[in-house]
């Protein structure tokens, strides 16, 4: 996520997008298109019984929308917790937060929680390197006791909340109550408090530094600052078995095997959005993006073998995102997608459209959610600036049924500095999370969807 350049006009969406056959948009409805695979274990035949309900509710609003029957669309916060906590000019107030204030905020708006949310396991925050072998602050080499690292463990402690409850009985897991002082600055830290009980589902990307940098942070993150920018053979020793470059990236999987793995011991299901915008302009994006997509093909496919068969990590349902494909930042995706045996979600990270001005000259984001469709998969927008019902879009949802929507951290508030181009109004986002079209978050949300789910034993 960040800047974006537009096509202005609708005749020059309408040209980039015609010689894109089935990902220009058009005025059909979603009748009579083929239906979405419903069961998680035709992609992994040992996936987790939660997993499978989670993946099971997502297809059958998929399907829905596909039969022209009435569907909904479940409500997304990202969470950018280790901006939350450690950068006091983020946001709609200047100071430090406490984590989960994205999570907290539509709560404090409309009185109703998202009903997803995504948090992220990178990118660090400016820090040396990161440990593993194990999850938590109890192994003697793990960083959280650092400066700046304690983020990564309220993350995952935020994860286990959001979809089992906080505060929660002791059950064996690590910091039940969802309050603990951080050993690195003494600072009282508490997670938001949900209802006690099953709050909504949960998804992690990874802002991931380049292989081998000594500093993890954002800036790490890009291919300017990577030694790609440099060295044009770099990326595909990344990709090739026994270069330095790919054990560098193994330590990075293990690092965030050892999290998922926390969640998967605690039943926690993860929307895992791995290597997301890698159809940007090559040098624009981040290390992964603009590749040789045959490269990029064994990059997703090498971390998919690393996690589910070398780390046994089945509780994870797999999220491909691209850039919207406007043809000034991001390119046409369809080169880069890895194969349905690797995929289960495919989504948008959408910063080219704009309710003011809708690309290509067709419905607000129609033309992402029709280029998605030929995939099979359940549609997601994974990343907006906006919420997807406002003053100017009022009928989103009839038009673009999405799956999930999830809108981008600090944008969610209207009075942001460090995102000006947010647009969400307390009314916008009322409007949104009281829409009989949206699926909120809490006990009589997201939770009794699951419940009531196929495949739930």
């Amino acid at each position: 996520m960040r800047g974006r350049v537009r096509i202005a006009g609708a005749a020059a969406g309408a040209a980039l997008l015609a010689p894109l056959g089935v990902w220009a948009w058009s005025e059909r409805s979603g009748q009579g298109t083929a239906l979405v695979p419903t069961e998680l274990r035709d992609r992994d035949p040992k996936a987790v019984p939660a997993a499978r309900r989670v993946y099971a509710l997502l297809a059958g609003l998929e399907n829905d929308a596909r039969r022209d029957r009435s569907s909904r669309t479940l409500i997304g916060q990202h969470v950018e917790l280790h901006n939350e906590r450690y950068h006091p000019q983020y946001g709609d107030y200047r100071g430090t937060k406490q984590p989960g204030y994205y999570y907290r905020k539509a709560r404090d708006i409309t009185g109703k929680l998202p009903a997803f949310v995504e948090l992220d396991l990178g990118p660090g925050y400016g820090r040396p390197g990161w440990a593993v072998g194990e999850a938590r602050s109890y192994n003697r080499d793990w960083p959280s006791c650092r400066r700046d690292w304690g983020y990564v463990e309220d993350a995952v402690d935020l994860a286990v909340g959001v979809w089992a409850g906080l505060p929660r009985a002791a059950d064996g897991s690590y910091r039940p109550s969802g309050t603990h002082r951080e050993c690195a600055t003494g600072i009282e830290v508490s997670l938001p408090d949900n209802g006690g009980g099953p709050a909504g589902l949960v998804g992690f990307s990874f802002h991931q530094p380049y292989p081998g940098s000594p500093v993890k942070g954002f800036p790490e993150t890009r291919h300017s600052n990577s030694p790609g920018a440099r060295d044009p053979g770099w990326f595909g020793r990344v990709v090739t078995e026994g270069t330095t470059e790919h054990r560098a990236l193994l330590h990075d999987l293990a690092f965030l095997a050892d999290h998922l793995g926390y969640l998967a011991d605690r039943g926690v299901p993860v929307l895992l959005r791995p290597y997301h915008e890698m159809n940007t302009v090559p040098g624009r994006g981040f290390w992964w993006a603009g590749q040789d997509p045959a490269a990029f093909h064994r990059l997703w496919r090498l971390t998919y073998d690393y996690l589910v068969n070398r780390r046994g990590l089945h509780h994870l349902i797999f999220v491909w995102s691209p850039n919207s494909w406007d043809g000034g930042y991001g390119r046409d995706p369809r080169p880069y997608y890895p194969g349905g045996r690797f995929v289960d979600v495919v989504g948008v990270d959408d910063y080219s459209d704009t309710p003011a001005e809708p690309f290509g000259g067709g419905s607000w984001t129609e033309v992402w959610y029709r280029g998605l469709e030929a995939y099979r998969r359940p549609r997601i927008m994974a990343e907006s600036f906006h919420v997807p019902l406002n003053a100017q879009q009022p009928g989103t949802l009839s038009r673009t049924p999405w799956v999930l929507w999830t809108v981008w951290g600090q944008a969610l508030s209207y009075d942001n500095v460090s995102a000006p181009r947010a647009k969400n109004t307390a009314a916008d986002v009322k409007r949104t999370y009281a829409s009989p079209r949206v699926i909120t978050g809490g006990h009589r949300g997201v939770s009794d969807a699951v419940s009531r789910s196929p495949h739930k034993t």
